[in-house]
């Protein structure tokens, strides 16, 4: 598969310009290469490159990846699901904000997101 843009970044440029410690990047590189978001290339002049096109990477794909789906509440009593839970006014108003989060993360994609150059 080709690389976006032909683009393949170094760890150490990753490093430079996102300032996030080495070992704390490499381990987020490691988890997006397993889900397919980036792909790896090893050896003189390798490093990480996006493994889909830009626009077809979510932002809520990403984010589930690292901390699973948005949910702002889980509604639990004492560690067991709230038996008021279907009649619950406050859940029911939790969740359309859930969803309308969700919409909107579901509509940012990396394309967006990118510095224009």
């Amino acid at each position: 598969m080709s690389c976006y843009k032909d683009e393949i970044i170094s760890v150490s440029e990753l490093v430079r310009m996102t300032k996030i410690p080495r070992p704390f990047l490499r381990k987020i590189l490691q988890v997006l290469n397993k889900h397919g978001v980036i792909k790896s290339f090893r050896g003189k002049g390798g490093g990480f490159a996006l493994e889909r096109e830009p626009q077809k990477i979510y932002l809520a794909d990403v984010m589930g990846i690292f901390q699973g789906r948005v949910k702002l509440i889980e509604h639990l009593f004492q560690r067991k699901p709230c038996p008021y839970m279907k009649a619950c006014i406050l859940k029911r108003r939790l969740d359309g904000i859930e969803k309308l989060v969700s919409q909107k993360l579901n509509s940012i994609t990396v394309a967006s997101l990118m510095k224009k150059r």
